[in-house]
């Protein structure tokens, strides 16, 4: 296990994510729409449905633990024609009995296989609990990516259309230079040229956006029409800051790791139902009840039955059903080691990618800041240049595509970044902790508890 993370974060960030971790985005909207995700997300609702059925196997394995009891009633009425008729059963006449029964069976769970397959359902159950938690993480982060892909490709889409207005303006100067005789119809259908393609970018732009939105809308459980998003930029969201904590906490604040390691020790505890298989079984049965012919007399003392015994049943061949169900049981074990670690693995290059996509996305995004600043003040230059003559309009152009394409990308930084920060909460765990009462490490004192 490393010792530190080797990526950087900010000295004052606070260390590990709240609970409410979007909130620090500053976008009422976000959160709006993250709370209506969480209560109408389909996956969510599969994920809670799987608890359910989880939960509904663990009842059924702890009913192993206790006898099975039932009560049985009966009435028989035999008769017998002149050709069947006997002694006992004269021609004609009709013979009732009457039976009120009440029977009890337990198996005696000597080795511990009840006790195990128990384990293993609880085991299956927290791991339901935790995937379902991973599910709502996901989800959670999935929304705030989404939402901020709209707002960047709104923001693209202005960005187009000032371009547009811009090139309309050069080419207004350029009309009127070739009616006046001071320039070409060259410098015309170059300008004519950009402006179209310039406005062929918006109608792909503006489909990316309409998918994002209809994404949002299914992440959130209702359809798209109708589904609206009301910013329409990404100026008002701030970027929060977090810091990573110590790897070794870091396995208790996944969600997915929990899974794992609950997955892991439920296979543990099929491992141990496979041997205890290869152990006699023992059984206590025993019945009590009444039988009468007539049913005033049902529950009489005279009418009074009882039955008991032992059973102990060991399999002595079985075709290697027996080999088979451990050898398979050992491999799932084996096969849920190696998912076990390749999850905390997955968790650690997580965090690390996360921790570097900030940093670097943020001297980007300030890098960018000052190219389109820089590359402002040069298109502003060439076109006074132009208007007076000084420059030719391939200055121009050149200038314009700098500025634009330059603003193009830092909105695409700035989404870049905004993902990074959401990424690195959900790689942080998203403000979640494992409960000490649910950490597997804890399943021995647990068992003792449990009924």
């Amino acid at each position: 296990m490393p010792k530190a993370f080797i990526g950087h974060s900010a000295a004052s960030a606070p260390v590990w994510p709240q609970a409410g971790w979007w909130q620090g985005f500053g976008s009422p909207e976000l959160s709006t729409l993250i709370a209506q995700a969480q209560a109408g997300n389909r996956d969510l609702a599969i994920a809670a449905a799987s608890t359910l059925e989880a939960r509904s196997e663990v009842t059924i394995q702890r009913s192993a633990l206790f006898p099975l009891i039932d009560a049985q009633a009966d009435a028989d009425r035999a008769g017998a024609g002149s050709a069947a008729a006997s002694s006992n059963t004269p021609a004609g006449s009709t013979l009732d009995s009457f039976g009120l029964n009440l029977g009890a069976t337990y198996e005696l769970d000597v080795w511990g296989l009840a006790r195990d397959n128990l384990r293993s359902a609880r085991e299956a159950l927290e791991s339901s609990r935790f995937a379902q938690q991973a599910v709502a993480l996901t989800v959670t982060a999935t929304v705030a990516d989404t939402y901020f892909d709209i707002l960047a490709l709104r923001e693209q889409i202005a960005i187009a259309n000032e371009d547009i207005a811009a090139i309309n303006g050069i080419l207004n100067v350029v009309k009127v230079k070739v009616a006046a005789g001071t320039a070409s119809n060259l410098d015309l259908a170059q300008e004519q040229a950009q402006i179209e393609s310039a406005q062929a970018a918006v109608p792909a732009l503006e489909e990316q956006e309409l998918e994002a939105r209809a994404a949002l809308a299914v992440l959130l459980g209702r359809p798209p029409e109708d589904f609206r998003v009301e910013a329409r930029s990404l100026d008002g969201i701030q970027v929060p800051a977090v810091a990573a904590g110590t790897p070794s906490q870091l396995l208790l604040r996944r969600p997915d790791v929990a899974a794992a390691e609950a997955n892991l020790a439920a296979a543990h505890a099929n491992v141990q139902a496979a041997r205890a298989a290869f152990l006699p079984q023992f059984s206590l049965s025993g019945s009590a009840g009444f039988g009468s012919a007539a049913i005033n007399a049902l529950v009489h003392g005279p009418s009074f039955l009882w039955e008991a015994g032992a059973q102990l049943v060991q399999t002595i061949f079985a075709g290697g059903k027996l080999i088979g169900q451990r050898n398979l049981a050992f491999a799932t074990q084996q096969q849920l080691v190696a998912s076990y670690q390749s999850v905390v693995l997955n968790a650690y290059e997580d965090v690390e990618t996360a921790l570097g996509q900030v940093t670097n996305y943020a001297s980007e995004e300030r890098l960018l800041r000052r190219e389109v600043s820089e590359a402002g003040e040069a298109f502003r230059i060439s076109q006074l240049q132009y208007n007076e003559g000084a420059a030719d309009l391939l200055n121009v152009l050149q200038a314009q595509q700098t500025l634009f394409g330059a603003r193009d990308e830092l909105a695409q930084v700035r989404l870049f970044r905004m993902q990074a920060v959401v990424h690195l909460y959900e790689a942080l765990g998203g403000g979640w902790t494992e409960p000490p009462r649910d950490r597997t490490q804890f399943i021995a004192t647990a068992e003792s508890r449990k009924p």
